[in-house]
């Protein structure tokens, strides 16, 4: 403290600069630290969301295959119907709005939403996948991780 008292002004100066640039800096990371986190969204299987490892009250993403002959069109709005499997457990899913082209049972799907009070994921946006090919990384190891658990399993 006694060095503090004894710099000229200029110095004085120059560390005060100092001192805003790094407080300035440091404010800009925690905000966006803070604003990344809150927009993260987390993907599960529905082998993990009906096992409770995914959390109730937050948007998340569901991936998997669309169970064929699942799907279920209401003639009365933009809502449909259907499940979403991982290969052991499927999860039904409902949606209002404009289904991608690409969209299709027995195909690559990934659904931005919640899960509501009856066990329904709620989607508020459905991403297809876009060739034969493609599946979100997150996606593919979530169904090889469920086959192999379904491998593992004791046969009943």
């Amino acid at each position: 403290m006694a060095s503090f008292i004894t710099m000229n002004k200029k110095h004085k100066q120059r560390f005060f600069i100092v001192l805003l640039v790094i407080v300035g800096v440091s404010a800009t990371v925690g905000l966006a630290i803070s604003a990344f986190s809150e927009n993260m969204l987390y993907f599960f299987t529905p082998s993990e969301i009906l096992d409770g490892k995914a959390p109730a009250d937050k948007t998340i993403r569901i991936g998997g295959m669309v169970t064929t002959g699942s799907l279920q069109r209401s003639s009365e709005s933009l809502t449909v119907k259907f499940t979403v499997t991982d290969t052991v457990k499927t999860m039904p899913v409902e949606y209002t709005g404009i289904l991608p082209d690409l969209f299709r049972e027995g195909q690559g799907v990934v659904a931005i939403g919640q899960l509501n009070t009856n066990g329904v994921f709620q989607a508020s946006e459905v991403l297809a996948k876009h060739d034969e090919k493609y599946m979100p990384p997150e996606a593919a190891a979530a169904i090889k991780a469920a086959q192999l658990e379904k491998a593992k399993a004791p046969q009943e």
